[in-house]
């Protein structure tokens, strides 16, 4: 039996994932501007609140991409498991 514990310490182990260190900033963008838009808005400027609306679903946006870009990269295809 001890023959098998190797081969299940090899199962369960797991590779190590990479970090990207622009998903955080990307992260902290987004509420940032999302920050900026709630409070533009109820201090009344409407137009400035659509403005920094869209711009976090654009931040928003590169995040994601970025996110699947490097697990892409790396080999972690997120569409084939």
């Amino acid at each position: 039996m001890s023959s098998v514990e190797p081969d299940m310490e090899d199962l369960f182990q797991e590779k190590k994932r990479v970090r990207n260190p622009l998903v955080p900033l990307g992260a902290l963008m987004t509420a940032g501007v999302l920050t900026a838009g709630l409070i533009s808005f109820r201090r009344g400027n409407s137009q400035m609140g659509q403005v920094l609306m869209r711009a976090r679903v654009v931040v928003q946006g590169a995040t994601v991409a970025l996110m699947v870009g490097t697990a892409y990269y790396y080999g972690d295809n997120p569409w084939k498991k």
